[in-house]
């Protein structure tokens, strides 16, 4: 008997059988496509949170450090964010990164200084009302 060729021996059965995926293999690597993209967005998001958060504290933190120096340089408290801009304590007003609103302003006739002579802001918080990622507290309690 002599072997047979490749062709021979598929017969009628390699026509009927063609090579490639399932419909149902293509859908499981799919659904696995997505959820590992689920997580990264997840993580994502996350991460971007965190930054603004951590922009937020450092933004309050230079705020009230020139709220501070303008105090005592000018022994009178600020009366706006903008005193300490037109003041040189601050470049610019910064923007609240979080949720993009004005800056709540607390006012108090709180003297540092025995020589201050008038009261006004002594300190600054985000007008948020949401919690934190990494700080689970609120905003506007920072």
């Amino acid at each position: 008997m002599a072997p047979c060729s490749a062709a021979v021996r598929r017969g009628n059965r390699g026509a009927a059988h063609q090579e490639g995926f399932t419909m149902i293999e293509v859908m499981i690597v799919i659904a696995i496509i997505m959820i590992l993209v689920g997580i990264g967005v997840g993580m994502y998001q996350r991460s971007i949170q965190g930054a603004r958060e951590s922009v937020l504290k450092q933004d309050l933190q230079t705020m009230r450090q020139a709220i501070d120096n303008y105090t005592l340089d000018k022994q009178q408290a600020p009366q706006s964010i903008q005193d300490l801009v037109d003041g040189h304590y601050l470049r610019s007003v910064p923007v609240d990164p979080v949720c993009r609103q004005d800056w709540t302003l607390h006012f108090s006739d709180q003297v540092i200084s025995p020589d201050q002579s008038g009261s006004g802001v002594d300190d600054v918080h985000s007008s948020c009302e949401g919690t934190g990622v990494s700080d689970p507290t609120p905003y506007n309690t920072w």
